[in-house]
């Protein structure tokens, strides 16, 4: 069985904190994505984004597809991260790290990971912009 680390980031996410707590014992790679909030969306100036999250339900979700995805693709390490609360343009809104032996496993584990993230995980964002706010659809 790998090794999971999923962290609650209500305030900030440090994404070289967390992964500075990963193992990667006999790891050759490790692949990052991190996600952004956007200053502009379809030309109109973001003032911030806003998440909400079952919080009891949102580290259950993520654990169970990080042991999901070490088991499809067999990697070592998984740490990931999701804000809530209020994210500013150009602050961290989510961190996944992929520990593996080699770098393909990673970034197919990673590309997975997140495309299941914003399909499965319990947040609602929404969009706080110049023309007012708007709740989104999934989570983009």
């Amino acid at each position: 069985m790998g090794h999971i680390l999923i962290e609650n980031a209500a305030d900030s996410l440090d994404s070289d904190a967390l992964r500075s707590k990963m193992n990667t014992e006999g790891c050759g790679s490790i692949v990052s994505f991190l996600g952004l909030t956007r200053g502009i969306d379809d030309g109109v100036e973001v003032r911030h984004l806003e998440f909400d999250a079952w919080t009891e339900k949102l580290p259950e979700v993520l654990h169970g597809l990080a042991n999901q995805a070490i088991e499809q693709f067999g990697v070592c390490s998984i740490a990931m991260s999701h804000r809530t609360g209020v994210v500013l343009p150009s602050e961290n809104i989510v961190c996944i790290h992929v520990a593996s032996i080699h770098r393909r496993e990673g970034f197919e584990a990673c590309s997975w990971l997140i495309d299941e993230l914003k399909a499965q995980a319990p947040l609602w964002k929404k969009e706080v912009r110049a023309d007012g706010a708007h709740w989104k659809e999934g989570l983009g």
